[in-house]
């Protein structure tokens, strides 16, 4: 499961590390450019909202398998297309498909005891983690070798394989509910009504991850202008760096069982602050600004990784018939801000620079920050193991 969520998620992100070839291949601003990107991830909020909750109604494991069909057959479009509309249009059917990660997160909770939760949801996370940061190695360095169709067009070619041994390998469950689809729909939008834990954690993340993706998304654009004049494969290769956070994300679920989410919410809100201020070192350039963009970064990948295990392990301990429909308000959210944060991104990043992104890092953590002051609900003690198990 873990390996399946890495390899769903990177096709919602490497696209991220394309933006200067795409905008080279077809002669376009590279804003333009990054807006394949942004749709990407506006079509993944979208699919999650809409066909997520049919996690809650459907077997999975039939439903996982034709979402990750129509994401292979969206990819291999995006790389054959003639024009930046239709690559755009692709890239949106891409984002509304790859939503299997979020349906295994679920099934994956409901197969564990209570006080493993996190710990289980840790390991998922690793893998989501691996596919989102390794996916911009990946398009970076393919992209710079073979061009920018070649990623596309080797994860159909993956995603295509995926669906066909998740078909065979995941447990048979059944449906938790019987509710129309509609109603699926007005469920998750009254939960965020609701349930204070619900809204917590969904402002928690979609803040911290918009200082994530604002930061990702201008990246490119940073290293290959200047003062530093790298390639595309630069962005791949501190990616790759960054994909140590994996390691952390079964850690973080271990401290989410131990001293429950919410004290870990604010070790990752205080861990983006600091991110930020090391981040501003980028705009230097040079070995001095490299070290800079390596740390903060990595301090940054970590921090909103681990802040999505605890509010992950939150939401799922509400209401065990609805896991699905939690998890659909949770990241519909998440990455509502996600794609808010990348347009946010490029947008600053062309007005005021690398240190403007850095900002606006740092005020999506305040944000949090604000938030977090007003003390933990009654959601957010850990879970303690019973003494058989211990």
């Amino acid at each position: 499961m873990a390996l399946a969520c890495g390899v769903s998620v990177a096709n919602v992100y490497f696209p991220q590390a394309l933006t200067p070839l795409v905008a080279d291949g077809f002669g376009i601003a590279p804003g333009t450019a990054a807006g394949v990107a942004t749709v990407t991830q506006l079509g993944y909020a979208a699919g999650i909202f809409l066909l997520v909750p049919l996690g809650d109604r459907l077997p999975r494991r039939p439903l996982i398998s034709v979402l990750l069909a129509v994401t292979g057959c969206a990819l291999l479009a995006a790389g054959l297309a003639p024009a930046a509309g239709l690559l755009v249009a692709a890239g949106a059917v891409v984002g509304l498909a790859t939503v299997v990660p979020q349906l295994l997160l679920p099934l994956a909770a409901g197969l564990v005891a209570p006080y493993r939760r996190g710990a289980v949801i840790g390991t998922l996370q690793g893998g989501l983690i691996g596919g989102i940061l390794l996916a911009r190695t990946f398009g970076g360095v393919l992209g710079d070798h073979l061009g920018w169709r070649a990623p596309y067009l080797v994860a159909a070619g993956l995603t295509g394989l995926l669906a066909l041994v998740l078909a065979l390998a995941l447990p048979s469950t059944g449906p938790a509910t019987r509710e129309r689809y509609p109603a699926l729909l007005a469920d998750t939008v009254r939960m965020l009504r609701t349930e204070p834990g619900l809204r917590r954690s969904a402002l928690y993340q979609a803040t911290l991850f918009a200082g994530f993706s604002a930061a990702w998304t201008a990246l490119a654009l940073l290293l290959t202008g200047p003062p530093y004049r790298l390639g595309t494969q630069a962005v791949g290769v501190l990616a790759l760096i960054g994909a140590a956070s994996m390691f952390c994300a079964p850690a973080a679920g271990r401290w989410v069982d131990r001293h429950g989410p919410d004290r870990v919410n604010g070790w990752c809100i205080a861990a983006t602050l600091a991110a930020a201020a090391v981040l501003t070192a980028g705009a230097a350039g040079g070995a001095t600004g490299l070290a800079g963009l390596v740390v903060g970064l990595l301090l940054l990948d970590v921090a909103v990784q681990c802040s999505q295990v605890a509010n992950q392990a939150r939401i799922f301990a509400l209401n065990p018939a609805a896991r699905s429909r939690l998890n659909t308000a949770y990241m519909t959210c998440s990455f509502l801000g996600g794609s808010a944060g990348s347009w946010l991104g490029i947008r600053v990043h062309a007005r005021y620079g690398w240190p403007g992104v850095c900002a606006l890092i740092a005020l999506a953590a305040a944000v949090a920050l604000a938030a977090r002051l007003r003390g933990p609900g009654r959601t957010d003690t850990p879970s303690a193991p019973p003494a058989a198990a211990e």
